[in-house]
């Protein structure tokens, strides 16, 4: 450690590893991983919260592997055929997961400003590459390919770290970096404005109560696809219109229930429902999708896509200056956390298993003690 670090840093902390793919089993706490150390371009965080996230399961249960066609589990699929990160790495075990980080910088390299120290921080969890050319070659995701947040310490990039001014906790923070920075990407893909009408599946989750906000930021019109039992708690995160997800005519309801075809599709589920929410797009519309929590696999007929003029997005490296202006929005208190379930992190078994439940809404965030 640096002659700069804040405090008698331990050798040794608390973290969870990820031992293979499989269900909560495969989660392993313990007291004695090795404190990371620091390159001259990182700085080491004391974890305060993290976040759970859709991304830390489907590492977990291999479900970025190809072989996997089915939606999202917590139980895992068996034998993976090949071991992938959402970027389409190569996953190796063990590791430490967590996307979501919320601390307190207490030591720096020789390349990071000393007055960081003692500093309270959100941390972009996407790694990208900082050679000319392509930033989304090569990106890594902090959690996946590199060791993240579930643990007492956690080493990141200069480059990555955003001091924060806020009155909110630490728990309300961490609920903000994966979901809301993927939530806004989507957005800026799409280039949701003023007047449009955007339907927003998987409503009620992390990324679904961001992506309801931050289009009320730019004056949209949001319907909500969520099941019934969240209307009200959705519908306080800013949602116009309502729309129960097991309806079986999802298509005319929400024709309907926009007066017309609408402008954008942000969709984080697939599945079954993909028809019907895609006819629903406007001539021109776009459609954009960062996840596919119902099932990947799905069926798309191609003159719908190209008869309609329909632009089509994913997801995944979002450029740099989204999470600016993130940390913008949350200084300036344009936005709100939804907290649906804080747990210690030694409860990470139980946490996840009850995030696969979503049965709760906004994000499910664990404490570090």
């Amino acid at each position: 450690m640096s002659e700069n670090q804040l405090e008698a840093i331990p050798k040794v902390m608390m973290a969870v590893q990820l031992t293979g793919n499989g269900g909560p089993e495969k989660l392993a706490v313990l007291h004695d991983i090795r404190v990371p150390d620091i390159g001259e371009d990182e700085v080491l965080i004391r974890v305060k919260a993290c976040g759970v996230n859709n991304t830390d399961i489907n590492t977990r249960v291999g479900w970025y592997s190809k072989s996997v066609t089915a939606a999202t589990s917590s139980k895992g699929f068996g034998e993976i055929e090949d071991k992938q990160t959402w970027g389409g790495n190569k996953f190796s075990f063990p590791r430490i997961q967590g996307a979501d980080v919320c601390g307190i910088v207490v030591d720096v390299g020789n390349n990071a400003d000393a007055s960081l120290i003692g500093r309270r921080v959100l941390v972009d969890p996407c790694v990208r590459n900082p050679k000319p050319g392509n930033w989304r070659d090569n990106a890594r995701y902090l959690g996946s390919e590199i060791n993240g947040a579930f643990a007492q310490y956690c080493a990141v990039p200069l480059r990555n770290t955003y001091p924060i001014n806020s009155e909110m906790t630490d728990i309300e923070l961490a609920s903000f970096p994966c979901s809301w920075a993927t939530a806004e990407h989507m957005l800026t893909r799409s280039r949701l404005r003023k007047g449009q009408t955007l339907v927003v599946t998987g409503a009620s989750g992390g990324v679904g109560t961001a992506l309801i906000q931050l289009a009320k930021l730019r004056e949209a019109n949001v319907i909500a696809v969520t099941s019934s039992e969240k209307f009200d708690s959705v519908k306080d995160c800013g949602a116009d219109l309502l729309l129960d997800r097991n309806e079986k005519e999802l298509k005319s309801n929400i024709i309907e229930l926009a007066q017309g075809p609408v402008d954008v599709l942000a969709d984080v589920a697939g599945g079954n429902n993909f028809v019907q929410l895609f006819e629903s797009i406007a001539k021109g519309g776009c459609y954009v999708t960062s996840g596919a929590i119902a099932g990947p696999i799905v069926d798309l007929d191609l003159r719908t896509l190209y008869l309609n003029d329909i632009e089509m997005h994913g997801c995944t490296v979002y450029d740099p200056a989204v999470f600016k202006l993130l940390v913008e929005y949350i200084e300036n208190e344009r936005v709100k956390p939804i907290i649906g379930g804080v747990f210690r992190l030694e409860e990470i078994r139980h946490a996840q298993e009850e995030f696969s439940k979503k049965q709760h809404v906004g994000a499910m965030v664990l404490t570090v003690d």
